[in-house]
């Protein structure tokens, strides 16, 4: 059983910046990961994938060019660097796991699911 923990949350102002962590409890090789996040009220939006590589990377639309995904398979983590934070950032981020190379960014395409960390933006 895979087991993913999120770390980095936090509160921060407008235009402000955070890097949340990803460590998964196994060797990332076959795996790829994302980054989601769910506002209260709103369906769980993905903002973020990498493939096992590394060198596949994609972006949500509402975060390209803000944050950048990265992933370290020497101590099994991945990374989400966030800046330029907004309000409409806001939301419990979750790390997924998904078997195989590569995965879409849609929910139902990752297995296994960290607990989520708070993200607030907001001055």
């Amino acid at each position: 059983q895979l087991q993913l923990v999120e770390s980095g949350g936090g509160l921060v102002q407008p235009g402000g910046s955070l890097r949340l962590s990803c460590a998964v409890s196994k060797v990332t090789f076959d795996y790829s990961i994302a980054w989601f996040r769910q506002a209260p009220g709103k369906d769980r939006e993905g903002v973020s994938s990498i493939d096992k590589s590394g060198s596949s990377l994609n972006y949500g639309a509402s975060v390209k060019g803000r944050f950048t995904i990265s992933r370290d398979n020497t101590d099994n983590t991945v990374y989400l660097q966030m800046n330029n934070l907004q309000p409409e950032d806001t939301g419990i981020y979750y790390c997924a796991a998904a078997r195989g190379r590569w995965a879409p960014l849609i929910a139902p395409s990752y297995t296994f699911w960290g607990q989520g960390t708070q993200v607030t933006v907001s001055s």
